[in-house]
């Protein structure tokens, strides 16, 4: 849309020129015809010339109209456009907050319940179990994080679309774990590939959705599932944005329990914030305040390896286009050298803001 708006907008400039060039001709010729008319009376050839240029002119203004009209047209339908899909994003988000309430509302009822019990203990002047405290501050605690991510890591659909690239690194057969499974869009991705999953996630709100939709999802924590698994039993192993979580101990951990309960065959796929973009660790990774410290991609490299893992791979994923400095045309010398500063900068700056380690077991 936006060349067609160019085009046109081209097409218009150049019938108001050659408009312009055609009026100005016509106002050079009328003082010599006034001449012409006071001295014979009557129509000179000039005068028949005059009379085609007003033809051509009122030709071109038409020519212009026009351009103009189809100009604006274009516009209008660019801007209906622009806001319809505006109104696309917002439906969506209102979607998802629907959902988010729906799943608030269940887990208000259940602290009803036991709010109604814990008044029940206090008018018989019993001394309420610090667990039935814990059950009442529990979800609200998952309740602010699940806030913030469904604020600040984008809609389902996005993140959707984000993670189904690790699809075609999975056997298509076998039961695959995904590890901090959140609101289990990966979980739907393998289901709607028929491929079985199954998600562990610390946070009860998180686990309630994935439920509601039929995912298969427990509460837990990920190193404990994990390790609860028996040895060599599982095709796949994912997790993502989740081990910049963790401390580099429980890191470690969870590369040796992922190769021990992998098959022959299995895969590992870790993805997190990339600590190479300067970019990501500002606006991305110190934007979560649950997170311990950035993993370097080849110390995640080194660290599945030296586990024993074969065919390592790092991809990078979550290009930052829009961000980067934008080169200079190349002139001269000087330019071509200030791009080459440029690119490196870009690189160091807006690198991908994620990557994958992706390792096989044999």
């Amino acid at each position: 849309m936006k060349r067609t708006l160019e085009k046109l907008a081209a097409e218009r400039e150049d019938k108001y020129r050659a408009f312009s060039q055609k009026l100005e001709e016509i106002k050079q010729t009328i003082p010599f015809l006034e001449r012409k008319r006071t001295l014979f009376g009557k129509i000179s050839p000039a005068a028949g010339k005059f009379l085609s240029q007003l033809v051509e002119l009122a030709e071109l203004q038409d020519a212009l109209a026009d351009a103009r009209d189809r100009e604006w047209d274009a516009l209008g339908s660019n801007h209906v456009g622009l806001i319809f899909k505006s109104l696309e994003w917002r439906v969506d988000g209102l979607a998802a907050e629907h959902q988010d309430v729906q799943l608030l509302m269940k887990k208000l009822a259940g602290l009803r319940d036991v709010l109604d019990r814990l008044l029940a203990a206090l008018e018989e002047k019993k001394t309420p179990a610090p667990s039935e405290v814990r059950a009442i501050l529990e979800p609200l605690r998952d309740w602010r994080y699940a806030g913030f991510e469904s604020r600040f890591r984008g809609s389902a659909q996005d993140v959707r679309k984000q993670l189904e690239v690790y699809l075609p690194y999975l056997p298509k057969r076998g039961r695959v774990l995904d590890l901090g499974c959140g609101r289990g869009e990966f979980l739907e991705l393998l289901r709607e590939n028929g491929i079985e999953g199954a998600g562990v996630d610390l946070n009860s709100l998180m686990v309630q959705a994935c439920q509601d939709r039929g995912l298969h999802c427990e509460k837990g924590d990920l190193l404990e599932k994990l390790a609860a698994e028996p040895d060599a039993s599982l095709t796949g192993i994912f997790s993502s944005q989740v081990i910049e979580h963790l401390t580099p101990a429980q890191l470690q951990q969870l590369v040796e329990l992922g190769r021990r309960k992998l098959e022959s065959t299995g895969v590992l796929i870790l993805e997190t914030v990339n600590p190479l973009s300067v970019f990501a660790l500002v606006q991305i990774f110190y934007l979560d305040p649950t997170h311990q410290k950035p993993v370097h991609p080849q110390a995640l490299k080194f660290l599945l390896e030296d586990a024993g893992f074969e065919e390592v791979e790092i991809r990078y994923s979550a290009a930052l286009g829009d961000e980067r400095l934008r080169d200079l045309p190349p002139a001269d010398e000087q330019a071509v050298i200030l791009n080459q500063n440029i690119d490196r900068l870009n690189d160091l700056l807006f690198a991908p803001a994620q990557y994958a380690a992706i390792a096989r077991r044999r």
